[in-house]
């Protein structure tokens, strides 16, 4: 299968989990045979090929490329509108097209990239799936909240600034969710109407632990949180849970991962200084070899959570929240615990009742080691490639509405 793979970021451009997941599900397409060129926007147009990727970057087809880098408010106003439609984008993928002659177009988020690849993949008659990595779609900031509050569904602004996004979603044949819940939640507020949802989680390239864990003797018990440090991500609900836990001294805290505000800077604050670690940028095979547990506190409604599946890989169990993609990865009891998003009482407890059992930790060790099977490469391509193949075998053909009662 010749595969055209448009992503929104690709690295060594990498800013949390979607870059490193968009070059694994290359790395595992080109390795199962398929003939894949990724096109990703950047600063100049060349050809190369990254970790036996090919890949196209060419320049970017709005007035900036890079979202994260602080913009005045009249630029962000103008690359909101274009992602509604760009006819730079459509003209470059055109080309693109032509050049390459998929089989098939595999969009991973598409920012930048820019929905109007679909209308050029529609006219060339090339069928279309789409992988959701975010809530991009659907709101603004991509994350659907509003003063730290979750959105229930979308406000006036993002349905009136997304409109563009929503049309071009019609031209869409198949919807690719690492969870159900995020398909799901675009499916309700009426995106993809025409698409086949499927649910395709993250891959890991490894499992790297040999056999359980036990708790250590000798030291305390080691949490450990990996990600960025915002109010999204729930680092303030550890903050206040690691203070509650003061009094218990066989209790200590491993962060890794940086960030870049006085959010970030006052929140690490608030840590008991005598217990807590700050690694800075790290990569997961130098951080989990030091933490006996990951939590994942987030308080938005996140699409995935990678980290979840790469302590998985590592024997370490995970206490994430109970909303989003991110809690259909843990299975309570088995390879982690749900603490309710927002709740650092309930987190504090769930720390406390792992770090003093010894049985039940290692029941958590061994569970987190099984359910790292499920992300590896051939699981995970089993369900991409059947997706992709069912996509051009049936296009356009009418869909089931609710991903969580015929999931896939």
């Amino acid at each position: 299968m010749r595969i055209l793979m448009p992503c929104a970021a690709f690295p060594p451009f990498a800013d949390g989990g979607g870059p490193v997941s968009s070059l694994l599900l290359a790395k595992m397409l080109v390795a199962a045979g398929h003939e894949v060129r990724v096109v990703n926007v950047g600063d100049d147009d060349r050809h190369e090929v990254y970790e036996g990727v090919p890949v196209h970057r060419i320049p970017s087809l709005n007035i900036y490329w890079n979202y994260y880098t602080p913009r005045p408010a009249w630029k962000k106003l103008v690359w909101h509108a274009l992602e509604n439609g760009n006819p730079r984008a459509f003209l470059a993928m055109r080309r693109e097209i032509a050049d390459f002659r998929p089989d098939v177009m595999l969009t991973v988020s598409i920012e930048n990239t820019n929905v109007a690849s679909w209308a050029a993949a529609r006219a060339a008659g090339i069928p279309v799936a789409h992988t959701i990595f975010s809530a991009f779609m659907m709101c603004w900031n991509g994350v659907m909240q509003r003063e730290g509050e979750n959105c229930r569904s979308q406000c006036a602004s993002c349905y009136a600034g997304s409109f563009g996004r929503r049309q071009f979603s019609r031209l869409v044949d198949a919807v690719i969710g690492e969870s159900r819940d995020i398909v799901q939640r675009h499916l309700d507020e009426g995106y993809f109407p025409r698409a086949t949802p499927y649910r395709v989680p993250a891959v890991i390239d490894a499992v790297h632990a040999n056999a359980p864990r036990t708790l250590a003797a000798g030291r305390p018990f080691r949490v450990g949180f990996l990600g960025v440090q915002t109010r999204f991500k729930g680092f303030a609900v550890l903050a206040e849970a690691a203070r509650r836990l003061v009094p218990h001294d066989n209790v200590e805290f491993v962060i890794g991962g940086t960030g870049r505000d006085s959010f970030a800077e006052e929140t690490r604050a608030l840590f008991p200084a005598e217990r807590t670690t700050f690694l800075g940028w790290t990569t997961p095979a130098e951080f989990f070899p030091q933490v006996d547990l990951l939590v994942y506190p987030t308080i938005g409604r996140e699409a995935f959570g990678r980290a979840t599946i790469e302590a998985f890989s590592h024997a370490v169990p995970v206490i994430s929240t109970d909303i989003g993609g991110v809690a259909e990865n843990i299975e309570g009891g088995v390879n982690g615990y749900h603490a309710a998003a927002g709740d650092p009482v309930a987190l504090a407890a769930c720390i406390e009742k792992i770090a003093g059992s010894p049985d039940l930790y290692a029941r958590l060790s061994r569970g987190a080691l099984e359910a790292a099977a499920d992300y590896l490469e051939p699981a995970v391509r089993t369900i991409l490639e059947t997706a992709l193949a069912e996509t051009l075998a049936r296009r356009g053909a009418p869909a089931g509405r609710d991903l969580r009662e015929a999931a896939r």
